[in-house]
């Protein structure tokens, strides 16, 4: 085997070779990224932080969809972080980088991604199953929930590792790609496609739920007042579908265009100058998914009030109000079994 000339070479010499040049100055360009980075990458942090002590919090919560739920805000939250590490690595910061620390930011990067992509696929999975199944929550144990966020993990540590593992262009610098140049062309190729096709597959997915939404609304469009709050679920339903599925053309396509067309070499693309900003809008899908899959929830709108409500109090509040601060477990004797009545999607008709 023939000894890598360039394994001794720094991060600065692979992103000169790509074009990609990066020097000691701080641009203003590079102010903005950071700042509005950072902006961004707090929020979700935050945000996400929310969702999960409100599962956590409320017995309510405590079901496979809201653990998912609770799985899919931690993968934000990672995500957050890892972008808060790349932001301080970034820019003129890449001069300083070993290629090991480089690769341990892609790593980060990829694996919060991979993540929150594979939990918006497990959800739509399990909202496929408890629709077409006319069930208020899914069957499966917990035993099953916790193996399917095991595995979610798993994939997102494999993809972010496939780097490591030799998949990389420090030995073949014509296959170096231009948004990572240590990174080759064909591992941004296969790594959009991958996202590509989850998406593709929940796009099929809420097509079929909208599709069989629709037909029974129109078959059995109520006609009596206590069937309208089925039917205004139902509604409620085919709007949030519809914003799931926005939110994540619109966060996501940029990006995932940004890398093929990297991954496929494509000489006349101006890539490197959107890059920055895909990779911003990518980010705020880990802010909008709470918005989406939390804030329409009625009973977890009520618990973040409550979490915000006694963090806003003072201490000695605190100490004698924290005792009021209980959830009624949902009473589980209750018929499984139900009109469309998700209460994952469910909330009052002025959330329209």
């Amino acid at each position: 085997m023939q000894p890598c000339e360039n394994y001794d070479q720094p991060v600065a010499f692979f992103y000169n070779y790509s074009g990609k040049y990066i020097t000691s100055d701080w641009s203003t360009r590079d102010y903005v990224v950071l700042g509005v980075g950072l902006t961004v990458c707090a929020i979700v942090i935050l945000s996400n932080i929310l969702v999960i002590t409100a599962i956590i919090i409320n017995r309510n919560f405590h079901y496979p969809i809201y653990y998912l739920l609770g799985n899919m805000a931690a993968a934000d939250l990672f995500a957050g972080a890892s972008y808060v590490n790349l932001l301080f690595h970034t820019g003129p910061y890449t001069i300083g980088l070993t290629k090991h620390q480089w690769f341990v930011r892609g790593a980060l990067v990829d694996m919060s991604l991979i993540a929150s992509v594979a939990n918006l696929l497990a959800v739509a999975v399990e909202r496929h199953q408890t629709i077409f199944t006319m069930q208020l929550h899914s069957t499966m144990s917990n035993r099953r929930v916790v193996l399917l966020i095991l595995g979610i993990w798993a994939v997102a540590v494999f993809m972010g590792l496939v780097p490591f593992m030799g998949w990389d262009c420090v030995c073949d610098l014509d296959a170096c790609s231009k948004t990572a140049p240590l990174y080759k062309r064909s591992f941004l190729a296969f790594w959009a496609i991958l996202n590509l096709v989850m998406f593709s597959v929940m796009v099929a997915m809420y097509a079929r739920i909208f599709a069989y939404v629709h037909r029974r609304c129109r078959i059995n469009r109520p006609a009596l007042d206590v069937d309208q709050m089925n039917y205004e679920t139902v509604i409620n339903l085919m709007k949030t579908v519809a914003i799931v599925l926005g939110a994540f053309v619109i966060c996501w396509t940029p990006g995932l265009v940004i890398l093929l067309l990297d991954g496929l070499n494509c000489n006349g693309c101006q890539l490197l100058k959107y890059e920055k900003y895909c990779l911003v809008l990518a980010e705020c899908n880990s802010l909008v998914n709470p918005i989406i899959y939390s804030y329409r929830d009625e009973d977890m709108r009520k618990t973040f009030k409550q979490i915000l409500c006694f963090l806003c109090r003072t201490e000695d509040d605190q100490q004698g109000e924290i005792s009021t601060v209980k959830f009624k477990k949902r009473d589980s004797t209750k018929p499984k079994r139900s009109s469309l009545r998700l209460p994952l999607f469910s909330s009052s008709s002025s959330a329209g």
